[in-house]
């Protein structure tokens, strides 16, 4: 019998549904399972979503809620749960680092009870921390957890070049990297848009205003902000996002994207986790890409490992 895919998604809040919702649009999985702290949401996040399936426009998806168990057959599992930032509190993701970890433990102490074998997807946050508690405790192999880490951002930013040059986005090449927060950085050595270095876009690209890498850096940073005081949550990207690296494990794609998982002596960093360029496939992330950053680059990554060291090291889980 042929072997269908499976995909498993814990924590079916505003992300979690999102995702949930990208996943069946795009085909992902021909089963889809929901598990939430909150059975009933769980269940009713299944049979809504099942209802849409009537409709000729989406693939005939079984869509289903059930416990922990149901992850010993998944080949993918994404983990949206615990609590995010709301509008009007602390504008960054590493506040919510000690309720989470505890979130990211107890979920993992059940995952790892039927599986180690699926290809494990952190969304939540602190991104970076959650992953690297998930990624070192729990015995999972090394590259098949990993965290969604700069994925969003990188889409974000190749939104906003796409903007300023009148391009469409899928061909601007570049990646934010670091942390997944307010320290993650654009990696400008590596932008490019159809062959064209950063340095001589404007020569070849229609714009209205001359380009401000300050200015786009802190812009995509600080969209997830407008995003979040505007609407109350973020979701649709990062739902994408994570539906991205999904099917690149899912169709073995190989591609190469920016997510976050253990250093291991990278420019010299070690005991955190941040995102670098990846290779993608089947096994999960199959290689790093340490890229040759100039100075500039390299020193922002480290004040990335700094901040977000801090926070490992504030909750006991580095020394």
């Amino acid at each position: 019998m042929l072997k269908t895919h499976k995909l498993a998604i814990i924590g079916l809040g505003h992300v979690g549904s999102a995702v949930l919702a990208r996943a069946i649009a795009c085909q992902l999985a021909a089963e889809i399972v929901c598990i939430d702290i909150k059975p009933e949401v769980a269940h009713g996040e299944a049979v809504d979503a099942t209802h849409s399936i009537a409709c000729a426009l989406t693939p005939n998806v079984h869509v289903y809620s059930g416990g922990f168990e149901e992850v010993k057959d998944a080949d993918v599992i994404i983990c949206a749960a615990g609590p995010s930032i709301l509008p009007g509190g602390v504008m960054d993701r590493l506040t919510l680092a000690k309720e989470n970890i505890a979130v990211i433990r107890s979920i993992m102490t059940e995952v790892t009870k039927y599986t180690r074998e699926a290809v494990f997807i952190m969304i939540t946050n602190p991104l970076d921390v959650t992953t690297h508690v998930a990624a070192t405790e729990f015995g999972y192999p090394e590259g098949r957890l990993f965290g969604t880490g700069t994925t969003l951002e990188t889409l974000r930013f190749k939104s906003i070049l796409g903007a300023h040059y009148h391009v469409d986005p899928t061909d601007v090449q570049g990646y934010m990297l670091g942390e997944h927060g307010n320290s993650a950085f654009p990696a400008w050595s590596t932008v490019s848009i159809g062959g064209v270095p950063l340095e001589k876009l404007d020569d070849f690209f229609e714009h209205e205003e001359g380009f401000d890498c300050e200015k786009v850096g802190g812009e995509v940073v600080n969209t997830a902000y407008d995003v979040l005081n505007s609407k109350g949550w973020t979701n649709t990207g990062i739902a994408m996002g994570a539906c991205r690296l999904a099917k690149a494990v899912l169709y073995d794609e190989h591609a190469v994207l920016p997510v976050s998982m253990p250093f291991s002596g990278e420019y010299g960093i070690e005991d955190v986790s941040l995102s670098l360029p990846s290779v993608i496939g089947k096994e999960g992330v199959l290689k790093r890409v340490p890229l040759p950053l100039p100075a500039e680059e390299e020193d922002a990554l480290r004040k990335s490992a700094k901040s977000v060291k801090a926070v490992l090291r504030g909750n006991g889980v580095i020394a």
